[in-house]
């Protein structure tokens, strides 16, 4: 009769199987194996059978935790992927709200001041200065504003803008033109400072400030308070026409003005467009001029206006003149005897008139009448300091429109007279018919 086995007694006695499970999970597991660590009483009791292995930890056996990676169906990893494309979105966006609210809301440093628009500009052509001074400005973004906002072009005339406005601001005032009731004010050029005092006296619309009764040179040129600009010799002149005559400052050209602009505004604005025509023509001058001041290339510009309405002609009448006053010859020329006449000029130069001496009659004085004798234009102001590269020091009409050029005084006599010839045949055609 065989013996029972004895049990192997419990290493710990009062442990209960489930007092045991719970005693595992709460001590803690040392990971790291070595040849001599003891093996499990409870894995001894489930021996592998078959195919059947126990899984292996490779990271109990390396000591190393492998990297969480994330599956590609993985919701976090979607969500994540989402938020950045958002955000990105997000600053686009704000940028884009930021640029369209300074294209239209930013302002630029400026005082009120009325702004003149001039025949044929566009609103798009007024962009510029708000982007030079407003970041984020983009023209783009204005062009659809424009585009969307204003169905009437931009009109001509002068505008009252407010301090430091915005594009939006600037765009309603100048929307309003359509509707504004502007004066036209057209300036020929060749015409005299008096032509133009008389066309504002007589233009409804202008408020009269300075063209009032009894008004003469001097009280124009205080009034303006443009007496600086004058030599000493004009104010101080006893001639009453050179005396503070303003002639030759304002740029002749055809404007529009608002309603009840005043006559100051208009000739002050046409002052500072000459001025600025002949600042830059001067500052670019041709070398070897005989002008010493830009005003007396004014002088000078207004008899070129006068004498010749033929565009490609300018600098060659330029050549003339500048030749003769090189070789001291005076420059004999009809437009200034007609000046120096005034009033009493009826449309005939006579033989007394060309010896008559006056402040003005360049048959009778050297160089360069006192002051301008016309309102030139920026054309005949260029012309006049960029002169051709000619010898000529005569010209005379054709009769058949402009005029001939030459370079001895022979051939100027013989030009003389296939003019005068021209001219019988003219006329006694004319009195045949």
């Amino acid at each position: 009769m065989s013996k029972p086995t004895p049990e192997t007694p419990p290493e710990h006695p009062n442990e209960s199987p489930s007092n045991k499970q719970d005693r595992l999970i709460e001590e803690p597991i040392d990971t790291t194996l070595s040849d001599t660590q003891p093996v499990d009483d409870e894995e001894q009791e489930q021996p592998a059978t078959g195919d059947d292995k126990p899984a292996t930890n490779v990271s109990l056996i390396s000591g190393e935790s492998k990297p969480r990676t994330y599956k590609v169906d993985n919701q976090s990893f979607f969500m994540q992927r989402g938020y950045q494309v958002l955000l990105v979105l997000g600053l686009i966006a704000a940028f884009f709200l930021v640029m369209v609210y300074q294209t239209l809301f930013g302002r630029i440093e400026q005082p009120a001041q009325k702004v003149t628009i001039e025949q044929g500009q566009t609103y798009y052509g007024l962009l510029p200065q708000w982007q030079q001074q407003i970041p984020l400005f983009s023209v783009s973004v204005a062009k659809m504003y424009v585009k969307s906002q204003v169905d009437a072009p931009l009109h001509a005339g002068i505008y009252q803008l407010p301090e430091n406005p915005t594009m939006a601001e600037a765009l309603q005032v100048l929307a309003q033109g359509a509707d504004a009731a502007m004066v036209k004010v057209q300036i020929i050029e060749g015409k005299t400072s008096q032509d133009l005092y008389q066309t504002l006296r007589d233009t409804n619309g202008i408020t009269k400030e300075v063209l009032i009764d009894g008004s003469d040179n001097a009280s124009i040129a205080k009034s303006l308070d443009l007496g600086a600009i004058l030599p000493d010799d004009v104010i101080n002149s006893s001639d009453p026409i050179v005396n503070y005559n303003l002639e030759g400052w304002f740029a002749p050209d055809t404007y529009y003005y608002g309603e009840d602009t005043s006559d100051k505004q208009v000739l002050l604005d046409l002052y500072k467009r000459q001025q600025q025509a002949l600042t830059e023509a001067w500052e670019n001058r041709a070398p070897d001029l005989p002008y010493k001041t830009p005003y007396e290339a004014l002088i000078m510009a207004s008899i070129i206006e006068k004498e010749t309405s033929v565009a490609d002609e300018r600098p060659l009448v330029a050549a003339v003149f500048r030749n003769r006053l090189n070789q001291s010859m005076r420059m004999q020329t009809d437009p200034t005897i007609i000046y120096g006449m005034g009033s009493r000029y009826d449309g005939n130069i006579r033989r007394k008139d060309i010896n008559e001496k006056t402040s003005y009659n360049t048959y009778q004085i050297d160089g360069l009448p006192p002051t301008p004798i016309a309102l030139p234009s920026a054309a005949s102001i260029e012309a006049t300091l960029h002169p051709a590269d000619s010898e000529a020091l005569y010209f005379v009409a054709t009769g058949n429109g402009g005029h001939k050029f030459t370079n001895s005084l022979a051939e100027h006599n013989q030009a003389v007279k296939d003019y005068l010839k021209v001219m019988r045949e003219k006329k006694a055609q004319a009195a045949s018919q």
